[in-house]
């Protein structure tokens, strides 16, 4: 398939930024028409989800230390500016982490659960009229390709967080500004990972990935946007996981402007 052709289309920007998020919904409402296939979906998150929580747990239990840790410059000053300076640290420390972590528990999930995440991918592109010029990947070269890309990925994003999190000791800008960055960036590199499945079902590869999603990057961050955000929510990443999968597949159906209405049989 000619990655290249792909053109964005001619709707504005927020309405492409709401129609990408309204992607997921759909993705949520295959819990209804295929219910025991998505609950399925829920057991490799739930497992993955378990150790990332218990990380979590340690990151907020020791965030104190390692506020302290990260501020040495901080020793000689006031107590009040020594604390403010330091909350601030933990909050950006807490937010890189959450960053890192969602993208990692997403890269890890989809390489535990890739049979059944496989399964949920292709039958939405089933459901809505298949795969045009389909390529057939044996499974272990498919996961070898999967976790290099998502190594990669969340590579990228750790070295993004770096600026962030010494953005966030801007007053103001700190606490406004970058978590909106940080939530764009976190649901422009969770799109890139969930529509794995869908590319590689084309014989596409990471690169292809970006040209491709980045053509209509409004619809893109919508719909990573949207999922970014419900991965934040306590047992949202492990509810959520399976209808993302199913919404990145018709994320890629619709960036390479391929139907995702149902077919009628």
């Amino acid at each position: 398939m000619n990655a290249s052709r792909v053109t964005a289309p001619a709707a504005s920007a927020v309405g492409r930024f709401f129609s990408g998020a309204g992607l997921l919904l759909r993705g949520l409402g295959l819990y209804a028409r295929s219910p025991r296939l998505m609950l399925l979906g829920v057991l490799p998150a739930l497992i993955t989800g378990l150790f990332f929580l218990a990380a979590l747990g340690t990151l907020v239990y020791f965030v104190d230390d390692l506020a302290a840790w990260v501020t040495p410059f901080a020793d000689g000053w006031s107590t009040t500016t020594r604390s403010l300076v330091r909350v601030i640290a933990g909050l950006a420390l807490l937010g890189i982490g959450g960053l890192v972590g969602v993208l990692t528990f997403t890269a890890v999930t989809l390489v535990v659960g890739d049979p059944f995440y496989e399964k949920i991918s292709e039958q939405v592109e089933q459901r809505y009229g298949g795969t045009p010029g389909e390529v057939e990947v044996p499974f272990w070269p498919s996961l070898r390709r999967s976790v290099a890309d998502s190594l990669r990925l969340v590579g990228i994003s750790v070295l993004v967080g770096i600026p962030l999190f010494a953005a966030g000791f801007v007053p103001v800008v700190g606490q406004t500004v970058v978590p909106v960055i940080g939530a764009a960036v976190g649901g422009w590199f969770l799109a890139l990972e969930l529509a794995g499945a869908p590319f590689y079902r084309r014989g596409l590869r990471l690169p292809d990935r970006r040209r491709v999603l980045k053509a209509d990057r409004p619809t893109t961050l919508g719909f990573g946007v949207a999922v970014f955000l419900c991965f934040l929510i306590p047992l949202g990443a492990v509810l959520i996981m399976p209808a993302a999968v199913a919404g990145a597949a018709l994320l890629t159906r619709r960036a390479f402007d391929q139907p995702i209405e149902e077919v009628r049989r």
